[in-house]
């Protein structure tokens, strides 16, 4: 027996729907970063079942893409989240633009 396409995107809108909840609500940059992996494993997830239910690999090489993807994201935000730690000694987005001119 298996499972229903819309069972997957079901799962899949709901993940989507608290990493966009975590990035409109919270300050903290490690929060605000898992929140953006969290959106990205969502549309790894309809990738994946589109793959299924359309019976080719095509949605599975993208979710692979998109991996990678998340890592190199991941590099950079840890980057910044250093920096924005060691000239305010927070992690607060928000005290992010006094970095301006």
């Amino acid at each position: 027996m298996a499972v229903p396409v819309q069972y997957y995107l079901v799962l899949s809108a709901a993940v989507f729907c608290i990493g966009l909840f975590g990035i409109l609500t919270r300050r903290n940059a490690l929060l605000f970063l898992m929140s953006v992996e969290l959106m990205l494993n969502a549309a790894n997830i309809n990738f994946v079942a589109f793959s299924m239910y359309h019976g080719n690999l095509t949605g599975q090489v993208f979710s692979l893409f998109t991996m990678a993807l998340a890592a190199a994201e991941v590099a950079v935000g840890i980057g910044i989240i250093l920096v924005l730690y060691r000239n305010f000694e927070d992690i607060d987005v928000t005290k992010a633009t006094t970095l301006r001119w």
